[in-house]
């Protein structure tokens, strides 16, 4: 609704009633000037008209004191939750600064009220609250525990109050969030009053025809049921009595949220449920006699009522991981109705229920164990022990610090060790997502506003808890070696190392083809045997390493065939021309022998020459379709240069007579390697929008990317694969016309 408050009657009755109970509690608590200032504050919001309804309409002052009150009743919080509960509508509609909270009422206040923030922030994610992950993860945010409790009371309250709500679909979300997120978390805490209150209420909005059925079901079979559960007992009583046990007995009827999961469970009615209470019997017994005390107790009962063996379970003599011990035994008693009765000592009782057997999963709530567990089952017990309430204070969170938390654009929450990479988030989505991955974009936890549309890093930047990644992709990009040392988890650094092998053995057999090719374009037999010699003169021991750098371009392929050439022939490699330049003349009719070793398409030399061996200068990489020119080198070669080459006018002057003409004849299948260098403004995605101009084209192929970010510009180098000028032109076109980009050119 988010209208303004407009304090009705019963509001204002019911906000003094609340401020004075809330007074009369946490008085001996409160520091000097606490309650002024707070009122100050709350009347200044209210008067300006800063404050609005929340979206179910109530009122935010009067719920904020109902939740005070609650925290302090049912969960024993004081001053610095209580102030920081009251104040938080202030922080809400922008009042009061946290930073003005910390200095006017203590930095505990405005701890817990950063909390709050930040957790308000997290829910912005719309995430998947219905996860052990996300519990974690809230924890993990609330700096200080009392944040948690607030947040469970704060909980509780809001589903006490919306029960008459027109907002049916918010309703039912709070509803849900209550029983998957708010109802384990207080069952964690041992907070059971609440979480069966949180379970019972969620039921009851969810699924309002099971919760009446069943509660008209239990309304209906009250008085018969307590009066079966004295006749059951009262034998009990009497034979253990006789024996001289120091004992007692209580039941319990199950919740009506329990119920429901059990008919739905056993697929039964209401009356198929045969459990709808427990009895409990505690001895009192010193702790050597303990086992002895409960067989005994349990083949008294076994004796008087018919057991079902198929429902007992013997937590005594093997107690559960967590340390729970009992008896559980299901017997048939008058009138031929099953009852469960759970036989423990006072100690066992004690662990079982305060906390440290973690009671918790005694119910069958799941949690990851480790430090969680052993974190929140101290804090329950400073919960209990009302000097632990002060040391709460001084209590900050540093569980799970080898572990965080993020989320994927669509709200599901992943679990990563600390240290973990935009790439580990990319290998466990999947693993083309991982081997494909160019970086992501990532909205932070801290500082998250609406308009914030994240920020572009590279697949080497850390995780941190709370951000939101989008992992980016190129069809181009290739898993590499060195990424193994940028992964922090086993999983992806084994697909990276599985990814590397399976690319390498493609390329090992591409690389192999296209070698037997260029041999046989220049008709030389392949020769297995003399290859492998070939292999081990250029200094390879593996052949993988050698076609891997055949792939790469780190060997050139012309260097293999002169190597091999010259093993074949048992002839030593060309001396290299020492003749003068007056002396120095072009052999063309060792030149015409020649054939092509680097291309397929082809080259007119001098004077209608076609064949002749030649390179294509590594200083300038020209392509089909530019203007050249040879270079004859001193061992007979030729160099193939652009015309517009840095070095052209040094060797035009200095060696002149080398110059040979050069032009492009016939045309074949080749790529060509050119480098662009493209200058532009720094902004989102403009790095993915040039990759994918490039990969939209099925003959382009981007061999490497290397991009320089500095003042808001970046400077970058791409790598690509191509035919010709005219395909080289229209890539350089394409690019220009990317937002952002001011200068694209061949280097």
């Amino acid at each position: 609704m988010n209208e303004q408050i407009d304090f009705t009657s019963a509001e204002r009755e019911q906000a003094l009633t609340l401020l004075a109970q809330l007074r009369e509690k946490i008085a001996p608590s409160l520091q000097e000037g606490d309650e002024a200032k707070t009122r100050h504050h709350l009347m200044k919001a209210i008067e300006e008209g800063q404050m609005r309804r929340d979206f179910f309409g109530l009122n935010p002052v009067v719920t904020s004191l109902q939740t005070a009150l609650l925290a302090i009743d049912e969960i024993g919080l004081r001053r610095d939750a209580v102030l920081a509960i009251m104040l938080h509508p202030c922080i809400e509609c922008g009042l009061l600064s946290i930073g003005e909270v910390a200095d006017s009422y203590g930095p505990a206040v405005g701890r817990i009220l950063h909390g709050l923030e930040r957790i308000h922030e997290l829910y912005k994610q719309n995430p998947v609250v219905e996860s052990e992950n996300f519990r974690n993860l809230l924890l993990s945010f609330a700096e200080d525990m009392r944040v948690i409790l607030i947040m469970i009371a704060d909980r509780v309250n809001l589903m006490r109050q919306i029960r008459d709500t027109a907002n049916e679909e918010a309703k039912r979300e709070v509803s849900q969030e209550a029983a998957y997120l708010y109802a384990p978390l207080a069952h964690k805490l041992g907070l059971y009053k609440l979480k069966s209150e949180l379970e019972d209420l969620s039921l009851k909005y969810l699924e309002h025809d099971a919760y009446y059925h069943i509660k008209e079901k239990l309304n209906a079979t009250k008085a018969a049921r307590d009066a079966y559960i004295e006749r059951f007992i009262g034998p009990i009583n009497e034979k253990l009595t006789a024996t001289g046990m120091k004992f007692h007995m209580k039941g319990r009827t199950k919740s009506i949220h329990s119920i429901w999961q059990k008919m739905k469970k056993q697929h039964c009615p209401f009356e198929g449920v045969y459990d709808l209470f427990a009895i409990r019997i505690i001895i009192d017994c010193p702790l050597e006699e303990e086992k002895q005390q409960c067989w005994k107790t349990f083949a008294i009962i076994t004796d008087m009522y018919t057991s079902n063996p198929k429902r007992m379970r013997d937590w005594l003599s093997v107690p559960k991981s967590n340390g729970y011990e009992s008896l559980h035994i299901t017997v048939k008693g008058p009138e031929d109705k099953w009852v469960e009765v759970q036989i423990r000592t006072e100690r066992m009782d004690e662990v079982a229920e305060r906390g440290v057997a973690a009671h918790w999963r005694y119910k069958g709530v799941k949690a990851d164990g480790g430090g969680m567990d052993e974190w929140l089952n101290g804090i329950r017990q400073m919960l209990e022990d009302t000097s632990g309430i002060e040391a709460m204070d001084q209590f900050k969170m540093d569980l799970y610090d080898d572990e965080i938390y993020v989320f994927t654009p669509r709200g599901d929450l992943l679990k990563f060790p600390k240290g973990a990479t935009v790439l580990d988030m990319a290998y466990h989505i999947h693993s083309k997502v991982g081997s494909h991955c160019t970086g992501a974009r990532i909205r932070s936890a801290e500082g998250r506003s609406p308009s914030d549309t994240g920020r572009v890093v590279t697949f080497r930047q850390e995780l941190h808890s709370g951000d939101q990644v989008e992992i980016l992709t190129s069809s181009t990009q290739r898993p590499k070696q060195e990424w193994l040392s940028i992964v922090k988890t086993s999983r992806a650094k084994s697909k990276i190392r599985l990814a590397i092998k399976e690319t390498q053995q493609k390329e090992a057999l591409l690389v192999k083809e296209m070698l037997e090719r260029k041999f046989r374009n220049r008709k030389i037999d392949l020769d297995e045997s003399t290859m492998m010699r070939t292999m081990k003169k250029l200094g390879y021991k593996e052949a993988s390493d050698f076609y891997r750098q055949l792939a790469d371009g780190t060997l050139d392929v012309s260097t293999v065939i002169d190597k091999y050439i010259e093993l074949q022939q048992g002839d030593k490699a060309p001396v290299g021309d020492t003749r003068s330049a007056e002396e120095f003349v072009l052999d063309t009719s060792q030149i015409s022998s020649l054939k092509s070793q680097v291309s397929e398409d082809v080259l007119v030399i001098g004077k209608d020459l076609k064949g002749v061996d030649y390179q294509l200068a590594h200083c300038c990489n020209p392509i089909y379709g530019d203007r050249v020119f040879g270079f004859v080198t001193v061992s007979g070669g030729i160099k193939i240069h652009r015309c517009d080459c840095p070095n052209a006018p040094e060797m035009r002057r200095r060696f002149g007579y080398r110059i040979v003409k050069a032009k492009w004849s016939g045309k074949g299948e080749s790529q060509y390697q050119i480098t662009l260098r493209v200058i532009g403004n720094d902004d989102l995605g403009i790095v993915n929008n040039l990759t994918s101009i490039i990969s939209k084209d099925e003959k382009l192929v981007l061999r490497s990317i290397n991009i320089d970010s500095h003042d808001g510009l970046f400077r970058g180098n791409l790598v690509v694969m191509m035919g010709d000028t005219a395909r080289l032109e229209t890539l350089i076109k394409k690019l220009r016309t990317v937002k952002g980009v001011k200068q694209v050119e061949r280097i």
